[in-house]
C-alpha cells in the first residue's frame, strides 16, 4: 500500500534523484535537455531544497515498502487570502498509472484545505501532459504566463488553481 510522509532534510538527495529522473521523460520534447540540465540545477541544488524546508515548503513523499515513487511540494504564498502553492508535484515514470500522483494530490488539497486554505494553484507548462491531470483533478486554467528564468530561458505556463470549498 502506498503511504505518504512528510519529507526532512535527510530526504533532500532523494527528492533530487526523483526529479532528475522524471524531468528528461516530462520536458525533454518540450524545452530540451540544456534547459531541464539549467532547471535542475537551478530549482533542485541541495541548497535550494533546503531553503525551501526551512520557509516552511512542505515535502510529501510517496512510498510502498522501501521504495519511493515520488513527491509534491507545496506552501502557502499569499497568507491574506489563504492561497497555497504547489510548487512540484514528480512520480517516477515506472510508477505512472498507479494512482500515485492522484494520492499526492488528494492529500495536498486535505492538508490545505485543513489549514483554512481558500485555493491551491500551481504552474504547469502549457505543453505538459500533467495540464490533464489537473483539469481532470478539479484545477482550472487560470492565466497564461511566461516567466523569464534567466540564461535566455523562459517558463511557458499556464496557472492553473483549484477553489477549495
Amino acid at each position: 500500500m502506498i503511504t505518504l510522509r512528510k519529507a526532512k532534510e535527510e530526504d533532500i538527495e532523494l527528492i533530487r534523484m526523483i526529479a532528475k529522473e522524471t524531468w528528461p521523460s516530462t520536458y525533454l520534447e518540450i524545452i530540451g535537455q540544456a534547459q531541464i540540465d539549467y532547471m535542475l540545477d537551478k530549482m533542485y541544488s541541495r541548497g535550494e531544497l533546503l531553503k525551501q524546508l526551512m520557509e516552511g515548503h512542505i515535502f510529501l513523499i510517496a512510498e510502498e515498502d522501501e521504495f519511493q515513487y515520488g513527491f509534491a511540494g507545496y506552501s502557502i504564498s499569499d497568507h491574506e487570502n489563504r492561497v497555497y502553492k504547489l510548487h512540484k508535484l514528480y512520480v517516477l515514470p515506472g510508477a505512472h498509472g498507479k494512482g500515485v500522483g492522484k494520492i499526492l494530490m488528494n492529500e495536498v488539497l486535505n492538508q490545505v484545505k485543513d489549514a483554512g486554505g481558500s485555493a491551491l494553484q500551481l504552474n504547469v507548462n502549457k505543453y505538459n501532459k500533467a495540464k490533464d491531470f489537473y483539469l481532470k483533478a478539479g484545477f482550472n486554467i487560470k492565466e497564461p504566463v511566461t516567466i523569464d528564468i534567466g540564461n535566455g530561458y523562459v517558463m511557458d505556463d499556464y496557472v492553473m488553481e483549484y477553489q477549495i470549498q
